[in-house]
């Protein structure tokens, strides 16, 4: 498997939770109680799996090479438009953690809060999804030099045997949670 293919695997995993994570919302909507440990689980696997495992990978192994080596095209597509969500994706995480914290703090109307973020988020990421597994990474194979893709391919490889680890417990939360709201 070459790297925009782990990647597009990945995003099938992201996609996953970000069911889970609708579904989650869901139940508050309907009046559930909101289930820290859970909603803790899913931010955790956002950042840790969808965030700090695969957009690094993108950022630090595919989209820097795009933005220079694609000229105006690549630079916009990467800086302009995957970067910023990327950004954006982060915020909406970040502001669905401290809902959290001020629900349990005791304030209710952080319920609100928590489903319009968690909500944000997966609305973002699904779009954001398409257009990398339709579009950015086709533009990538395309335009890329071969040379500059078996080098993207390495180290993505190195960094699998470096951090698999993280993939493989992220992994296992993920399912630990589609028992339970699937």
């Amino acid at each position: 498997m070459n790297a925009i293919e782990l990647m597009v695997n990945e995003h099938e995993n992201i996609s996953r939770m970000l069911v889970v994570l609708r579904k989650a919302c869901y139940r508050v909507l309907k009046g559930e109680e909101v289930n820290f440990d859970d909603f803790n689980d899913m931010v955790d696997f956002i950042r840790t799996y969808a965030d700090g495992h695969h957009h690094n990978k993108e950022e630090i192994f595919l989209f820097n090479r795009m933005a220079e080596n694609l000229g105006a095209a690549g630079e916009k597509v990467i800086k302009h438009g995957m970067l910023v969500e990327h950004d954006l994706g982060r915020m909406y995480v970040g502001n669905l953690s401290e809902a959290l914290k001020k629900l349990k703090e005791g304030d209710e109307e952080a319920k609100l809060d928590i489903i319009a973020n968690a909500i944000s988020y997966t609305d973002l990421l699904t779009r954001h999804i398409e257009k990398e597994n339709s579009v950015v990474y086709k533009f990538a194979e395309r335009s890329l030099e071969k040379s500059l893709l078996d080098t993207i391919n390495d180290e993505c490889k190195a960094y699998e045997k470096k951090h698999g680890n993280t993939r493989v417990k992220k992994l296992e939360a993920l399912e630990k949670l589609e028992k339970k709201y699937l």
